[in-house]
This record gives C-alpha cells, structure tokens and sequence, in this order.
C-alpha cells in the first residue's frame, strides 16, 4: 500500500479535530466492564475520514515532521518543524491505538493569551505522538506534558479524555503565557494541566470548556497536575488564593460567556441526565447561565451500567423529552426537526435568543466510540467503532484497533468538502441526512430505525469475530490480526452497500414529501388498476405547532370564507 510523503503526514495529523463533544465510562459503569470514551468532530469546515498509521520501528536520528491539520491562522496544512522519532511507535486507528489507548478532546478558549509562535506542538500532533508511543492512560497524559513543555505549545485550551483498557481520566490543559527573552526564545513553555482519574463506576463528559474545578494535590494515585499550575495563574494575575482553594476552570477557562453553560455544559448535563443518579433538575439554573456558581458534578454515578448501544444514542441526543427538547415548537419547523442552521443566536428588538447546541450536530465531520475491554488479549480487546457525518443519523461500523487497513469508502483522499466522490461513505450518509432534515418526523425515523438495527446486529457480529480471533490467537496473533483486519475491512465495505440501497429507497418512498405504501414484504404497492383511495401515498401533515404559529402570524390572510354556496 503506496502513500505519497503527504498523504502519509496527513494520516497521523487528520485525527483532530474541532472535535465538541466527549462522553467518558468506566469499566464499573458499562454493561460489558469496557471502557469506552466518544467523540464528536464538529466543524463547518471538517471531512470525515478515517486516519491510521500502521506500527513501525525507526532508525536512530529519525525525525518527526509535525505538520498541523486543519483551520488555523497560519494556514490549512502549518509545518512546525521536526522533533525525534521514537525507536517504535504502535499501530493507530483513528484515536485508539494497538493497546487500547484512546484519546479524544474538545477545544475551548478560556483566557486570552498570546500564542507561542515558535511552539512546534498542535493538540492534535500531541495526540497522535502519545497513542503511537504510550501504552496507558497515565503514560499518554506525562508524556503530554513533557513534550509540549520541551517543544512548545501552539493552540488554546483543551479537555482532554484519556482512557485504557482499566481506567479513565480527564485532562484539562491551558497554554503558559510565552516569556521571550533577548533573542527571542521563549522561556515559558507548554502547558499547565490538571487530569482527574474518574472513580470506576461513574461516568463523565466534557464540552468545550474546562470542567476540573479544585485539584486533590494530595493524592498522586488519583490526580496529576503541572508543578506550576497555580503559580502561573498567579504570575499573570489571574489568582491569589491558596493552592487549597485553587479552580482549574475557574481560574484558565472563567465563565464569563453564557455560551458556557448553555451550549457546551448543557450537553454534559443532558448526559448525566439520561443516565445519571442524581436528579439533574436542580442544576438547570446552571445550564441556563443564570447561576455560574451552581457547577456540574466533574461525574456521576449512572443508575444503570450502559451498553455500546446506549452510548452511541447518547451521541444521537437532541435534549430529546426534557425542557430543551429541539423537536419541540416553531423553531422545528412542520416535520419536528432538531436541527438548527446558523446563525446561532440573533436579536430581536433588542433581546438577544440563541438556539440550543445539541450534541448531534449537523457539521460534524466524524464521531467514534472507542471501546476498551481488558479481559481480551489487546490484538482483540480494542474496538474503535467509526461513524462519518451527523451521529444523528449515521452508522457506527466496529474497526479492531490492530486492523493494518481500513475500508477504500473511508480512506483519506476519497472525495472532500469541495469534491463529490460516489465511492465516499461520508457523502453517502450526507445523501440521506439531507433527505431526513427535510423530512425528520419521517425520514429521519425511519432512518433512525435503521441505524439502530445495524448497529444490533453489529454488536452480534463483534462478539463472534472475538471468539473466531481468540481460537486463532491461541495458534497465532498475526492470523488474529489477519482476520480481525479482513472484517473490520469487509464490514465497512458492506455497511457502505447498505447505505447506497438505503439512499435510493428513502428517496423513493419519500419523494416530494409523499409518503408511498408498502406491501408486506417491503416492495411498494402499484397504483396501477386501483382505487386510488386505497393506495394513494400519505402523507404525516404539519405539525401542531406550526400551525399554531402560521394561523398567528398569517391567520385572517389564510382563513377560509364562508361564501354562502351550498356545495
């Protein structure tokens, strides 16, 4: 398998993303004793693809390009510079490595403070260096912090998960304020950094802003931290309380915007919410920006161990039967879509509204849930479940994290945002995703409907690839790997089948906004010699809501007159 010099730098850089949301739970916490962690690549301006790189072994004095993928106010592809190659780095798929490792993030501003210009790391370079060089949780968050300390650190703060096969932990980091002295080096580094283990059996989640409020310097077994992370708080005159009363979030990410609250850490609530023990009603004075002081939990407890199943739907929410639901009213539209299209907030009469940020978004460019489980050997245990396009409405499809390929639909360089490829999985979902926005109380159900029963069925099928891979284990892992490759590759493959007969049959069925009937075994029913009020196509109407609305605003122009005419 040929790969140009940059198409291959691109591969371990298209992992990051303006990735938004991150749902995170421990092996106590899961139905299976898994760890799994999600999220979301949400970006206007992101493709879906899927990035590998295989694992190989380096010369001595090799060096690492570190090249920045995406949007950024240097350029769409920013080469840093080189930093040595480790002697072996592992195989990656996606961000979940050959010893299931996982690594997900969501991006945040927090302070505003000038960017190190000679920094050579980007957060999602960073990522990709620690799952092809660490092996643990713990590992991956050190060797974040020495090496962003040692070469710089280029990008803004981040919430970082950081999870293996036996626990998991959060991350928040926050660039240091450059010092540069007479020749223009700069003296202040890096990152500062707090990281949370989150207690087996709870579960936790982040959005775009930080989440770790005070930090437990006391206890190494459960929390890590940078030397100086409230000194270079008080060197910048950020704080001046003791260490004991010391904020991360507070202090580097203050909540200063009420987007905060209502857009980013209304998706942890709605997490904790479906799942959670605690009654989540009385922080909705929180995630309403009306009272900053009334923070989320950093985690909690679920009142039941959760599936890969339910997670995945977690991933599909839209505030769905709570006050925020978006299918609900007006702003839905006739068919009940929770989709909103920008802008985001706007004003009228001086009053200023905002739509509601759910977690299954339009834009996104690609969505995974990694699943670690550590009673399976690590060529078997890791399984990074892969989805293009809106989590809405797309299909997970299970990648074993050994694979040494993946699917052509998938590939880097099969279409792009500017680029229609026939062959492309993401520009397949988009197909039907634009078919389920028009029409979301049909469409989209259905759909919904479909995705579900796929990913069931996938969920079957992982479990017997693990008991065919663990017999072939036992004689040799490489056929393990040989196999587990083949049906990561040819599940994908005809996932993307599927979709294709999928696309033309929605089409059909719902063309014009028609509903068409359907015969026992599926096929349509012809209208050819029938009554045609037995078999004519239905159609669902509008919605309450929306005509409530248009009888308001259009109601005596649309009223209809009595004109006295017997018919």
């Amino acid at each position: 398998m040929k790969k140009t010099l940059l198409s291959a730098l691109l591969l371990f850089a298209v992992t990051y993303g303006f990735a938004c949301t991150n749902l995170i739970v421990t092996k106590g916490a899961s139905a299976d004793g898994s760890v799994m962690v999600t999220d979301a690549a949400d970006s206007h301006t992101r493709y879906g693809c899927l990035a590998y790189t295989l694992a190989a072994d380096h010369k001595p004095g090799s060096m690492r390009k570190i090249i920045q993928w995406g949007s950024d106010f240097r350029g769409p592809f920013y080469y840093h510079g080189d930093i040595p190659e480790a002697p072996h780095t592992y195989n990656v798929i996606g961000n979940m490595n050959e010893h299931q490792l996982i690594l997900g993030e969501t991006t945040y501003d927090g302070r505003k403070v000038e960017r190190d210009t000679t920094a050579k790391i980007d957060y999602g370079s960073m990522m990709n260096i620690c799952l092809q060089r660490c092996t643990t949780a713990r590992e991956a968050i050190l060797l974040f912090a020495e090496i962003t300390d040692l070469y710089g650190y280029c990008q803004t703060g981040e919430s970082i998960s950081v999870a293996d096969k036996n626990e998991a932990w959060i991350m928040d980091i926050f660039p240091r304020k450059p010092h540069y002295d007479a020749n223009g080096v700069n003296t202040n580094k890096g990152i500062v950094f707090a990281a949370a283990r989150i207690p087996d059996g709870y579960i936790c989640a982040h959005a775009n802003d930080a989440r770790i409020t005070k930090i437990n310097f006391n206890d190494p077994e459960n929390w890590l931290y940078s030397k100086d992370v409230v000194d270079e708080a008080r060197r910048n005159g950020w704080y001046e309380g003791s260490d004991e009363d010391f904020s991360f979030a507070d202090t580097y990410c203050p909540l200063t915007k009420a987007s905060y609250m209502r857009a980013c850490d209304l998706r942890v609530w709605s997490f904790f919410n479906r799942f959670g023990e605690e009654d989540m009603g009385k922080y909705i004075d929180f995630v309403m920006a009306e009272n900053p002081s009334n923070r989320l939990p950093l985690w909690v407890k679920p009142k039941h161990k959760i599936s890969v199943q339910e997670l995945a739907e977690a991933m599909r929410d839209h505030y769905e039967g709570t006050m925020f639901d978006m299918r609900a009213g007006i702003a839905a539209g006739a068919q009940e879509c929770p989709y909103r299209w920008r802008d985001n907030d706007w004003t009228v009469d001086g009053v200023k509204y905002v739509n509601e940020r759910a977690t299954a978004v339009q834009q996104t460019g690609f969505w995974f849930l990694g699943q670690a489980r550590s009673w399976l050997p690590d060529e078997v245990g890791g399984v990074f479940w892969f989805a293009v396009d809106d989590a809405g409405t797309s299909p997970l499809t299970p990648v074993y994290a050994c694979s040494q390929d993946i699917s052509d639909h998938y590939r880097f360089g099969n279409g792009s945002l500017k680029e229609y490829s026939p062959t492309s999985m993401f520009w397949m979902v988009n197909r039907i995703a634009q078919l389920c926005y028009l029409h979301y109380n049909t469409t989209g159900n259905e759909v919904h409907a479909v995705v579900a029963a796929h990913e069931a069925e996938m969920v079957e099928k992982v479990a017997e690839a693990d008991a065919k891979a663990l017999e072939l284990y036992k004689r040799s892992p490489k056929k393990a790997v040989k196999y587990l490759t083949s049906f990561s590759v040819n599940e994908a493959d005809a996932l993307f089948e599927k979709w294709e007969r999928l696309d033309k049959y929605v089409l059909v069925k719902y063309v014009d906004g028609n509903i068409k009937k359907q015969n026992d075994d599926g096929s349509f029913v012809s209208y050819e010699g029938r009554d045609w009020t037995t078999v004519a196509p239905m159609n669902k109407g509008l919605s309450k809501a929306y005509k409530e609305a248009v009888v308001k605003e259009r109601g005596p122009m649309m009223k209809v007159r009595n004109t006295g005419i017997k018919e």
